[in-house]
């Protein structure tokens, strides 16, 4: 039997990778798979045993519109049987639509405001990555450092690693390139003292995600913006988690009534397809010349017609305000149930926290691990919590379904303790 052979047999078996380790074929920096997904579809998924899961996380925020969107799927096989590739030496009409798109949201009422310009990239990483180095340019050499929060996270590439404000995820990896500072997270006056003259840009998410679904206040947006104006500074706003409409805006930063000088995206963006984007003010673009920065496949046709049709029916279904009326009742739910204390989070990006009673000892992430292997996909977001990131078109069915799901976790937690003590 052929390799190749060998590779179709086990895709229409449904078969994945082995659960154990020292089997797997992957390099281990996720672990052994828990589950192998095979197929999808809106809010649902099953494994290659049959079993149906309710997804609260979409690939990490990723399928807001649901798994295997049947417009999305038929754009992308249709741009497939067209035209996959042509280099970014060349236009293409998927990236123009996109771009131009792009564009008008991240102005979403700021109709003064002129145009910006877009640049792909592949991923989050690759954008944030990307608009580090514009950043840096810009301001000249001498200003080079970024100033970002504690608890931050912005990718795993080296520089964006080092932009992360957590200390742990850096030690492994040291040195890590310098021309990084961190500050604590919502403080404005921690932010005004780490400023310097070496500082040439401040990069922040509008609600921190993987570092536990952190908001901050208008105040300390609002000072920010002000530091950067009368400073110089360039103001760079995360959105890879939470823009295109997760927030209940179509970028979170439109929840503070600020105007960035960078925006990145991703994950949504194709929805689940790979691409991302750099949204920059045009003077702050034009520190780009030819040669400064480039990927072989960003923004390639099959990447930017999904994105194209994404963004087309976000807009047709007027997805911020989905997310916001999902996002209420979502909310409302959850609180609902015993040994649930808080909620944080806007939209449809959220942490729901657990009482100590009802955790009795597991972490967030073994609460995750329960749901998980229940029906529900959740992630852990910290200590006692876990994140919800769910399609923005969830049915409300599915709602009160994936609440019923935890509830069941959680009294089994509760049973497991008392029996215990």
């Amino acid at each position: 039997m052929t390799a190749a052979t060998d590779a179709a047999q086990v895709h229409r078996a449904g078969m994945g990778a082995p659960a154990d380790l020292e089997q797997c074929p992957f390099v281990p920096n996720y672990g052994p798979p828990k589950v192998t997904f095979v197929r999808g579809q809106g809010t649902e998924l099953w494994d290659r045993d049959g079993k149906r899961y309710l997804d609260l996380l979409s690939g990490i925020a990723v399928t807001s519109l649901g798994h295997s969107h049947p417009e999305i799927a038929g754009v992308i096989a249709e741009q497939a049987a067209t035209l996959l590739h042509v280099s970014n030496l060349f236009g293409t009409v998927p990236q123009l639509e996109v771009a131009q798109r792009l564009d008008r949201l991240v102005r979403d009422g700021q109709p003064d405001s002129p145009p910006g310009q877009v640049m792909f990239q592949n991923s989050g990483a690759e954008a944030n990555e990307g608009a580090i180095k514009m950043a840096r340019k810009y301001a000249g050499r001498g200003r080079h450092v970024v100033l970002s929060a504690l608890r931050s996270f912005h990718g795993r590439t080296l520089a964006t690693l080092a932009a992360t404000g957590q200390p742990e995820k850096h030690e492994p990896f040291q040195p890590l390139p310098e021309g990084f500072r961190h500050a604590e997270w919502n403080d404005l006056d921690a932010f005004e003292a780490a400023l310097d003259p070496t500082v040439g840009a401040v990069l922040l998410e509008p609600l921190q995600g993987e570092g536990g679904v952190n908001d901050a206040s208008v105040e300390f947006f609002s000072g920010i913006e002000r530091l950067c104006r009368e400073r110089g500074l360039v103001l760079i706003l995360d959105e890879i988690q939470t823009g295109l409409a997760r927030t209940g805006k179509w970028f979170g930063f439109q929840h503070y009534g600020i105007s960035p000088d960078i925006v990145t995206c991703a994950k949504a963006l194709g929805n689940g397809m790979p691409i991302g984007a750099v949204w920059a003010k045009r003077e702050v673009a034009a520190a780009f010349k030819p040669g400064d920065h480039g990927s072989t496949f960003a923004g390639q046709p099959l990447a930017a017609s999904a994105a194209a049709a994404t963004l087309r029916i976000m807009e047709e279904i007027d997805a911020p305000a989905l997310a916001e009326a999902n996002g209420a009742r979502l909310r409302q739910e959850l609180e609902a149930l015993p040994g649930v204390v808080a909620t944080r989070g806007r939209g449809m990006l959220m942490a729901c926290e657990f009482s100590a009673d009802v955790l009795g000892g597991r972490t967030g992430a073994d609460i995750a691990g329960a749901c998980l292997e229940a029906g529900l996909v959740v992630i852990g977001a910290g200590p006692d919590a876990i994140r919800l990131a769910p399609p923005l078109n969830i049915s409300a069915d599915h709602i009160t379904e994936a609440v019923n799901i935890l509830a069941a976790v959680l009294d089994r937690s509760s049973e497991n303790k008392t029996g215990a003590s």
